[in-house]
């Protein structure tokens, strides 16, 4: 398990109770969350917080480097707490958003981009999933 601080601090972000909640659970929700998600799933343990707290977070969060924010479906907003490489997958019927294992070196070879510098990456494949393949 990952020290949610540690892992704030190593990104430049003064730990707080509502920005450590926030990080523990993007990472330890790996369904790419929008900030309702978020919000809806922690009040209860929470009462005082706000979605506009919530965004707020997300965004220092990004502009930081600590997590990722995925505009998978053109439609909302996601929020993904997982730095490794990886790419994503949109189911279009379930809406589901699944990581894909990629090896380093199909990431990497996406990041050399002639007289560019790159500092992020995404990789997004949509289509029908395979539990909605069975059921439809």
């Amino acid at each position: 398990m990952v020290d949610i601080a540690l892992h704030l601090r190593s990104h430049g972000i003064r730990p707080s109770i509502q920005r450590m909640a926030i990080m523990e659970y993007l990472m330890s929700h790996p369904t790419h969350p929008t900030v309702d998600v978020i919000y809806c799933d922690l009040l209860p343990s929470m009462p005082t917080l706000s979605r506009t707290t919530i965004y707020n977070t997300l965004e220092l969060f990004r502009e930081k480097g600590a997590i990722r924010v995925l505009n998978i479906d053109n439609k909302t907003t996601r929020y993904d707490g997982d730095l490794s490489i990886h790419a994503h997958f949109l189911c279009r019927k379930c809406g589901k958003i699944y990581d894909i294992d990629i090896p380093e070196s199909v990431y990497m070879k996406v990041k050399l981009i002639p007289k560019h510098h790159v500092d992020q990456t995404e990789i997004n494949y949509s289509g029908t999933c395979s539990e909605c393949e069975a059921f439809f």
